[in-house]
C-alpha cells in the first residue's frame, strides 16, 4: 500500500475522497494540494585503517537479520550529514567527523503494510579504530569486512546493494 492509498478524506476540507493514483493529490472539493515526496534518509560506507568496511546485521524490519551500511532517516530541520552522525552514534556508538558525499539513490521502504519512496544520500566515513558498540535494539552484529568479503545479496535494501557495487567497483556515481 502506498500513502496515497491511506487518504480517505481530504486533509483540509475533509471531504471523502476519490483516489486516482496521480501524483500529486488534489482535493476536487477544495482544491487542496499534496505531494507525495520521498523520505530522504542517508547511510555511510565507514572504513577501519585497514580499509575494511562496516556493515550491521539489522535488528528491525523490514529486513531483520540482513546487512547494511549504519544511517536511518533524516528528521525534519536535520542536515543530512547531521542525520547520519546521530545515526552512526546510536547504531555503532563512533564519531565521525569527516563525511563524504558518494551518490544518492531512489529506494522503497516496506514497513507495516505501507511502502514509502525514499531518497537515500550515501556517504563514505572513516574510524579510527575497530573498537565500536552496536546498539542491540538497531543492530545484532557488526562486520567488519574486507572489500572482496562483501556479499551483495547478504544487503538489506536494493540502493545499499547498487551504491556497494559503485563504491566497490571504484565508480563515483
Amino acid at each position: 500500500m502506498k500513502p496515497a492509498d491511506v487518504f480517505r478524506h481530504c486533509p483540509k476540507c475533509g471531504v471523502a475522497l476519490l483516489v486516482t493514483g496521480r501524483a500529486p493529490f488534489q482535493c476536487e472539493a477544495c482544491g487542496f494540494l499534496f505531494y507525495f515526496n520521498p523520505a530522504i534518509a542517508v547511510g555511510a560506507v565507514l572504513l577501519a585503517p585497514d580499509e575494511s568496511v562496516l556493515l550491521i546485521r539489522r535488528a528491525k524490519d523490514p529486513h531483520m537479520g540482513k546487512l547494511s551500511v549504519p544511517g536511518g532517516f533524516v528528521d525534519a530541520g536535520e542536515v543530512a550529514e547531521d542525520a547520519l552522525r546521530r545515526e552512526i552514534r546510536e547504531e555503532v556508538g563512533v564519531t565521525v567527523e569527516r563525511l563524504d558525499y558518494f551518490c544518492s539513490l531512489p529506494n522503497v521502504y516496506h514497513y507495516r503494510g505501507v511502502t514509502y519512496q525514499v531518497l537515500d544520500f550515501f556517504f563514505i566515513g572513516r574510524v579510527d579504530s575497530k573498537s565500536v558498540q552496536a546498539d542491540p535494539g538497531e543492530v545484532t552484529e557488526i562486520c567488519w569486512l574486507p572489500r572482496n568479503g562483501i556479499v551483495l545479496e547478504e544487503i538489506a535494501f536494493d540502493s545499499v546493494r547498487v551504491m556497494l557495487r559503485r563504491f566497490l567497483s571504484g565508480l563515483v556515481r
